[in-house]
């Protein structure tokens, strides 16, 4: 595998050295290091056959909302899902990244295809398919953000009501407490995080890194080893 060497930042390049002489990352090393990412991650061919999936796509796949795998194929829940996949796929091998929104009722999830090989590469062309996280604040880096700013466990949950989009009346109704009690708490986390405002505290946890809150046990995928899928 390829490693960056740190000491080739700062070239006239502008680039990192490169360096083949050492070992990087292995195989099984690098699954896990993708099921810690809070964001589902295929790796299909140009015939929408999976070639490689992290925790969070096969427990997607698994529940079948709007993606599965049949006959290990990517597939949508019903036949205008399909084709929106289908769509994004052929955009991918021709080189171009697209993006689409699969829909049913009140769920929908947005995909992006994005082209791992050029069309005039002689290898197999391949897509990466990344799956939007469905919830930010599952996000386990909330939690980590929530104790490296000593917040208090109720103003934790503020915080999190926050991202969910409640109003401080709803997050008081919700919790049984005064708006007074909400609003007090608010104003500790703007001083504890040093947001200036409400806004900015969202946009801060939202770009938080994605870490997955926790694997759950779950069947693995038939390309996936076994030894890789880990609980």
């Amino acid at each position: 595998m390829w490693q960056v060497n740190e000491s080739g930042w700062g070239t006239s390049a502008g680039a990192a050295h490169v360096r083949q002489d050492s070992p990087g990352l292995g195989f099984g090393q690098m699954l896990r290091v993708l099921d810690e990412i809070d964001y589902g991650i295929l790796v299909i061919n140009a015939n929408s056959q999976i070639l490689q999936t992290n925790h969070l796509a096969r427990h997607e796949l698994l529940t079948g909302h709007l993606i599965a795998s049949v006959s290990n194929t990517l597939t949508g829940r019903n036949t205008a899902l399909s084709e929106q996949i289908q769509m994004g796929v052929e955009h991918a091998c021709r080189g171009q990244r697209k993006l689409v929104f699969l829909k049913i009722d009140q769920r929908e999830l947005p995909v992006a295809f994005i082209p791992l090989s050029h069309p005039l590469e002689t290898d197999s062309p391949s897509v990466l398919v990344l799956l939007s996280r469905q919830n930010a604040c599952d996000n386990l880096a909330v939690r980590m953000y929530a104790r490296a700013q000593h917040l208090s466990p109720s103003e934790e949950g503020v915080m999190i009501s926050l991202c969910r989009g409640l109003e401080v009346a709803d997050i008081a109704k919700e919790n049984g407490v005064a708006q007074s009690t909400v609003r007090s708490q608010v104003k500790s986390l703007r001083e504890k995080t040093g947001c200036s405002s409400i806004r900015r505290l969202i946009q801060r946890v939202n770009s938080l890194p994605p870490v997955v809150p926790a694997l759950r046990i779950i069947t693995p995928m038939p390309h996936n080893a076994s030894e890789f899928a880990h609980p």
